[in-house]
């Protein structure tokens, strides 16, 4: 690991990744981790009962602190962002989660405190496993609900969010729960640093909602600080500063109050189209995971769901969703945001043991393995359902789908027929849906942007997805620290996939959008744009910035700028002409990147 950079005066400037904005001044407060040291009492068989309501009252009771916190959180933040900790209350509902407690405690005969921290760790470990980043980041949600529930099975009080104080700490910890992090006030604290964390972890999400700055993934920061330290954390550029300067804390008083002036400039732009100077429109949509997010999607002005990740439904309930329940989630997004489109992608999960419903097996490469497309196509009558589901909420009729993981035409072949089917039989039920619903399919393996011509007869549009096709492309898994620093989304070979896709696509008279991480980066849009793209969908939060870079530059300074970063060399090279054009066109965008 680099070590830290010494400045002078003392202070060491430490590079994480910054997942809620802001500039903040404070002393350290270093939470401890919450020592769980249970112990295992044998129980008489005339107890085992006994336990059971034990475990009911408290699932009562952690399920009523989860609806109060939640209800608390909606109304601080209004907004929708409480919704996340429906994940945490469907642990709690999930009759595969409590019966297998039940069941290891009557096999066992040993007391439930262990029992609820070894079956949640058992569903973690899967979690862990799995090749799907947003469902690896699940872990922590499984874990914060199990130690909430442990606590209340001893009679211990709920864990208290920090007392307002006349001097704002700053929060230092290993990491973060959701929970947690959900009952932190803006007033009470200044912001928060942790070892461990992501952008898209659910107390990220809840930090930028409860708009308190945050840094997360420095790795050793509980190490490297004392209580009572003079921090600084930049949530914009994921730095934090000990023992800053008193001339390092001048500059940032300075680039806070610039970062101000340009957010509430930035806000004004919600309503205003993501068009170019020079009149090239955009389509800017939003990735969304859950009802509980259509109303960030509309805050900050997206023009519809360009990528809904229908896998957060299974995760929820661990085993495969009724058709009426997905239809329902489905439709709701739907009926919220038409008449701007929702384009839901088919189940991409890993084809391991995560659901009961499914024949499990190993796999030596998951990555590599049954997943996604495959794994749907492995299993006809499920993915039918979920079909019939997406498709019953087309009657409101601005729904689209999406497949993921195509590496050939065979695959979109075979998903169409089961799509027909699946028409088929809602029409012999008499139920309403869409016929011509457009059909996409996700861009993210060489094979199918090299062979992107064969694919376009069989579908209405691309989506390319950056994260997986920077990673199949590169042979690099982004989580591995050790070669996490070859993940490069503008290295040239990435570029020219992408090219030849949008190429491809047009040729056949469909649109192409592309979602992921270098979606979200307004540097990157001035190239996205010159490359061709129709559309570009990203985190909410982030559509203002990519709308403002848009709206910078003209259709042809992009062009130029696409053709210049396709005959460069290096990732590097073509990262530097992005930001020198930013930089020119809107420089303000640099304070927040």
């Amino acid at each position: 690991m680099p070590k830290p950079r010494v400045r002078d005066g003392g202070e060491v400037v430490l590079k994480g990744i910054g997942v809620s904005p802001g500039v903040v001044v404070g002393r350290a407060e270093l939470m401890a981790a919450e020592a769980m040291h249970l112990s295992r009492r044998a129980l008489a068989a005339d107890e085992v009962e006994g336990e059971i309501a034990r475990l009911e009252n408290a699932l009562i009771e952690t399920r009523r602190q989860l609806k109060a916190l939640q209800k608390d959180l909606a109304h601080r933040t209004g907004t929708g962002d409480a919704g996340i900790l429906d994940a945490h209350l469907m642990v709690l509902d999930d009759r595969m989660f409590i019966e297998e407690v039940i069941r290891q405690m009557r096999e066992r005969r040993v007391n439930l405190e262990p029992v609820v921290q070894d079956v949640a760790e058992q569903y973690a470990g899967v979690l862990a496993s799995l090749d799907d980043e947003f469902l690896r980041e699940r872990v922590v949600d499984v874990r914060d609900v199990a130690r909430r529930l442990i606590r209340n099975l001893l009679g211990a009080a709920p864990k208290s969010a920090p007392p307002p104080a006349a001097e704002r700490p700053i929060l230092i910890a290993e990491d973060m729960a959701p929970s947690e992090t959900a009952g932190l006030r803006k007033e009470c604290v200044g912001g928060f640093a942790t070892d461990l964390g992501s952008p898209t972890a659910h107390s990220a999400v809840m930090a930028r909602a409860l708009e308190i700055p945050a840094v997360v993934a420095l790795r050793d920061i509980t190490a490297r600080v004392s209580g009572g330290d003079e921090v600084l954390i930049d949530g914009n550029r994921g730095i934090l500063i000990i023992h800053p300067t008193a001339e390092r804390l001048a500059e940032y008083g300075k680039v806070a109050e610039q970062r101000r002036i340009i957010q509430r400039e930035l806000s004004g732009l919600r309503q205003a189209p993501a068009e170019t100077t020079d009149g090239r429109r955009i389509v800017l949509s939003a990735n969304a995971e859950g009802v509980h997010e259509v109303d960030a999607v509309l805050a900050y002005g997206a023009e519809g769901v360009g990528l809904f990740r229908s896998e957060y439904l299974y995760l929820a309930e661990n085993k495969v969703v009724g058709e009426d329940e997905q239809a329902a989630v489905y439709g709701q997004v739907a009926a919220r945001l038409k008449p701007a489109p929702v384009i839901i992608r088919t189940l991409d999960l890993g084809g391991d043991k995560f659901f009961a419903d499914l024949q499990p097996h190993g796999e030596a490469n998951p990555f590599l393995g049954c997943r996604s497309i495959r794994l749907s196509l492995l299993y006809p009558e499920h993915f039918k359902t979920q079909l019939r589901a997406i498709l019953r909420a087309s009657a409101e009729g601005n729904v689209k789908l999406i497949y993921p993981m195509i590496s050939n035409a065979g695959e979109i072949a075979r998903a169409n027929e089961l799509l027909a089917e699946a028409k088929r039989e809602l029409a012999d039920r008499g139920l309403p849906f869409r016929q011509d619903i457009e059909v996409g399919v996700m861009i993210e393996i060489p094979s199918a942007a090299l062979t992107a011509d064969t694919l376009a007869p069989h579908v209405q549009f691309f989506s390319i997805g950056t994260n997986d096709l920077v990673q199949y492309t590169l042979a690099v898994d982004r989580q591995n620290e050790r070669v996490a620093y070859l993940y490069e989304p503008t290295h040239p070979a990435v570029l020219q996939l992408i090219q030849r896709t949008i190429d491809a696509g047009h040729r056949h008279g469909i649109w192409v959008g592309l979602c992921g991480e270098m979606a979200a980066d307004p540097r990157m849009a001035p190239l996205l744009v010159g490359m061709g793209l129709d559309e570009m969908s990203m985190a909410p939060s982030a559509v203002p910035l990519v709308k403002d870079a848009v709206r910078s530059v003209s259709h042809t300074r992009a062009k130029e700028l696409a053709e210049l970063a396709l005959r460069c060399q290096s990732a590097a090279e073509v990262l530097e002409h992005c930001r020198r054009l930013t930089g020119e066109l809107a420089p303000e965008l640099l304070q927040l990147v």
